[in-house]
This record gives structure tokens, C-alpha cells and sequence, in this order.
């Protein structure tokens, strides 16, 4: 039996990091390094806590153009490209939009999300449990009549868990930060969570 309880999120997570590109490994790194500074910065100064803000991919890569090469000619080097990203996780749903314009204009240049969820999505499922309980009580008695037997008793329940939204990892999404911003319209909406639960009955004569 399978029972969805939907409900309004209570946080909401959202990906942001920088990309710089420098002629060496070295310089593009420390580059980045002092432009994630600036961003995990302002998103503490927005609110967020440092044990809500984790690094989820920190990438380093050579670049090289390719176009314009013929005759075998190799791609020509252009230097080192360096993605660093941050999940930020808030309570403050309704400031979302702030926080998104707030670390696009601290130098985000990816940005992901945001995916709202629930803090403690098995309370969100208490209430659940009782109404797939009573389903399967329904349906057991119904394949007993149908079967010819008095009634059904219940033997064993297991629960599958929940399942509900979760951020997927990040990649990287330009973003340009402007001058002037309107703040960025977020809407929560409602998030939805998904309890399975099994039941084993005996038919009884």
C-alpha cells in the first residue's frame, strides 16, 4: 500500500559556485579559492549557518579550442578551468529569492536549484501510516468475501520507507550577475512524500 502526503516545504536547499579559468593549475585554483571565499561569505552574511553550507564538486580541467585546427593540427591550449560549487540549505523559504540574487551578485556564476523538502519528512508521514493501515484492512476483507473465507487477520506489516525530493548533483549552469537584478520569483509550492507499506494477511474460515 502506498500512501502521499503533500505538504508545504520547510527548507529549501540551493547550488551556487564560481568558474575561473586561468594559464596555470595553480593560479586558476587560487583564483577560484578567493572568488568561493566571497561567495560562501555572503551567503553567511544572507543567514545561512556554516554547518548548512557544503562543498558538493570541486573540478579542475584543461581547456583547449579546437576550432579552426586542420591539417592534424592540435587544439590549442588556452589554460585551466576550475568549477567549485557549495549546497546552502535555509529554513528561510521566503527570502529564497534574496539568497538567489545575493550570491549571483557575489560572483556565482552556477547556480542550481532550488529543491525544497521537508526537515523531518517521516513526522510528515505519521498520519499517513494510519490511513494505509485501514486501506489494507479494506482490501483484506475484501479478497476474503471474494474468496469465500469469514475474514482476514493480520500477520506482519513492513514499511518500505519514504521517499521525497532530493537535490541531484550539481553541474555547472552560467549564470551572469548583472548590475540591476529584479529579485528572482520563488514559489515553494508543495513537496510530496511517499510512504510503502507491505502487509501479509491470513485468510481465516
Amino acid at each position: 500500500v502506498n500512501e502521499e502526503v503533500r505538504a508545504r516545504p520547510d527548507q529549501a536547499t540551493i547550488g551556487a559556485g564560481v568558474q575561473t579559468t586561468a594559464p596555470t593549475a595553480v593560479e586558476a585554483m587560487r583564483t577560484n579559492a578567493a572568488a568561493m571565499d566571497k561567495l560562501i561569505a555572503a551567503a553567511k552574511k544572507a543567514g545561512i549557518k556554516a554547518e548548512d553550507i557544503q562543498t558538493s564538486g570541486i573540478n579542475l580541467s584543461p581547456q583547449y579550442d579546437y576550432s579552426n585546427r586542420t591539417d592534424g593540427q592540435p587544439p590549442r591550449f588556452l589554460g585551466y578551468q576550475v568549477t567549485n560549487s557549495v549546497r546552502a540549505t535555509t529554513e528561510r523559504i521566503d527570502r529564497i529569492g534574496e539568497l538567489l540574487d545575493t550570491l549571483v551578485a557575489a560572483g556565482g556564476t552556477n547556480i542550481d536549484g532550488p529543491w525544497f523538502a521537508m526537515k523531518d519528512p517521516d513526522a510528515m508521514l505519521v498520519g499517513a501510516r494510519g490511513a494505509a493501515i485501514k486501506a489494507a484492512e479494506a482490501k483484506a476483507a475484501d479478497y476474503a468475501r471474494l474468496a469465500g473465507y469469514r475474514g482476514a487477520e493480520l500477520v506482519s506489516i513492513g514499511e518500505g520507507g519514504f521517499s521525497g525530493p532530493q537535490p541531484p548533483m550539481p553541474y555547472a549552469r552560467g549564470m551572469v550577475a548583472q548590475a540591476e537584478m529584479a529579485k528572482a520569483p520563488v514559489e515553494p509550492g508543495q513537496v510530496g512524500n511517499t510512504l510503502t507499506l507491505s502487509f501479509q494477511y491470513r485468510l481465516v474460515r
